[in-house]
């Protein structure tokens, strides 16, 4: 099995660059201080985007108003997993805007794709919001259900210093920030459309994929977030200059992980055991009081795998990089068990090589307090062979890029027959140190640069010839 996202195939005609990257522990946000007035009946958010965590309430797009009439807001939103379209008016609350879909939204592996359009002028109450996930309209809702009224004003476009537009927040200083990436942010004031603006099936697999965006005509008071400037990720590309200003976000939470080319992460849903903590898009893991094995959103079982795993400097305990058959105790024991389908690059005492009967192998340069490091992993399983590296040195083996010699061997395992690995980090007692994980997607800067043969990654270190980054167009090419 391999895990792939809602847009996972290899051509998508339209390709998006960039998606920004929202770590929810920072308190992130885009913010319109003081929006000009718009057109309040009629309008359109579309957003492409991928969570890291589940359960929390995290904003998409909000505004809200402490001085006219009590306080106002429009909001949409997640709460238990659930999208809410809320237009809400303290005066007035029995008869406020609210609609929730009872489907959840907690896959950290796919990008999702959702439309809220909205015409209070329609004679019908029903067509008077209308949703969309992944292209296709949502009929169904849960709870209390309320449409707008007839020609009721909306507060998205609201205007003024008092009404505030957010992205990944909500815009009352209630923090609720939104965890995971966002592409292809857009507002359309004054006019509501329908998911075909933005995206449409793939003819061959089905699969709904992004649209070229840029001529919409977005209204005076639209925008268009491509996040494709690390240095003014709120820059709007509509043509109306509605920019966003940034808080909290740096040029290191541009990322090219997005509804186009689905990079991997660790998977926050399998943790294995709860004592690591996942932030920075689920590729920061924090290794807490005791055990705890992450393991990543794709399962491999074939092909030719590059990957690289920054170290703090370690002091105490264990830490370890490596692969792991799923259902095993990922890199538990530190890889002594010879069937549990696990081989990691690890250090203790001295470091090394453990798992499946692999002897020992000398770690370079690991001693304690002796810095980060980048661990470096190829993985082939063409031919089930492996090899690691420590700060771009390759150990106990040549360059796996020139072939299988001093290569490791990957084990089958009693408990494994599916022939499926899954990357792995395994932290135990380590006093909060840290694997910072990089699939070709980093979250935290490369002082070189490096790109697989199809020009995908960003590593540290130059990627083995025949190797490449772990990402939905590779994928669908080489896995």
């Amino acid at each position: 099995m391999i895990i792939l996202g809602t847009n996972s195939i290899k051509d998508t005609g339209y390709d998006v660059a960039n998606s920004v990257r929202f770590n929810d522990g920072d308190d992130p946000r885009l913010k319109i201080a003081n929006p000009t007035a718009g057109v309040r009946t009629k309008g359109t958010f579309s957003t492409w985007f991928k969570r890291c965590t589940s359960g929390a309430v995290q904003y998409f797009f909000s505004t809200w108003n402490n001085a006219t009439d009590g306080y106002s807001s429009a909001l949409i939103y997640l709460n238990s997993d659930k999208l809410h379209f809320n237009n809400y008016l303290t005066s007035g609350e029995s008869t406020h805007t609210n609609l929730i879909l009872p489907r959840l939204f907690r896959d950290p592996s796919a990008w999702s794709h959702i439309v809220c359009a909205w015409d209070t002028t329609l004679g019908t109450s029903t067509d008077r919001v209308k949703i969309y996930v992944n292209g296709v309209r949502e009929t169904n809702f849960t709870g209390t259900v309320r449409y707008p009224q007839q020609n009721e004003q909306l507060f998205f476009q609201i205007g003024g210093t008092a009404n505030p537009q957010h992205i990944g927040y909500q815009s009352d200083g209630g923090g609720r920030n939104f965890d995971g990436y966002l592409a292809e942010t857009v507002y359309v004031e004054g006019t509501a459309l329908a998911a075909d603006q933005f995206g449409e099936f793939d003819d061959d697999s089905g699969i709904w994929k992004p649209i070229d965006v840029s001529g919409l005509t977005f209204g005076d008071e639209g925008f268009y977030l491509d996040y494709a400037d690390s240095a003014d990720l709120g820059d709007d590309e509509s043509g109306n200059g509605n920019d966003f200003a940034e808080t909290n976000l740096a040029a290191t939470d541009q990322s090219t992980d997005t509804c186009t080319n689905n990079f991997c992460t660790m998977n926050s849903l399998d943790l294995y055991f709860t004592n690591d903590t996942l932030s920075e898009g689920n590729l920061l893991v924090t290794n807490g009081a005791n055990y705890g094995f992450p393991i990543s959103t794709f399962g491999l079982s074939s092909g030719k795998w590059y990957f690289e795993c920054q170290t703090s400097s370690w002091t105490s305990g264990d830490l370890a990089v490596g692969i792991s058959a799923r259902g095993s105790d990922a890199l538990g024991d530190e890889f002594s068990n010879n069937t549990s389908g696990s081989i990691g690059y690890g250090f203790r005492s001295n470091g090394g090589v453990y798992g499946g009967g692999v002897a020992l192998v000398a770690a370079d340069g690991y001693t304690t307090g002796s810095g980060a490091h980048i661990i470096g992993m190829a993985v082939n399983l063409d031919d089930n062979k492996l090899a690691f590296s420590v700060n771009g040195t390759w150990q106990g083996s040549t360059d796996p890029g020139a072939g299988t010699t001093n290569m490791l061997s990957i084990q089958a395992s009693s408990t494994n027959d599916t022939g499926v690995y899954f990357i792995a980090l395994s932290g135990a007692n380590s006093g909060a140190q840290t694997m910072n994980a990089n699939f070709g997607s980093p979250s935290f800067a490369i002082s070189s640069g490096n790109t697989d043969g199809n020009s995908y990654g960003n590593f540290e270190y130059a990627v083995p010839s025949g190797y490449y980054a772990l990402n939905t167009k590779n994928l669908s090419e080489y896995g």
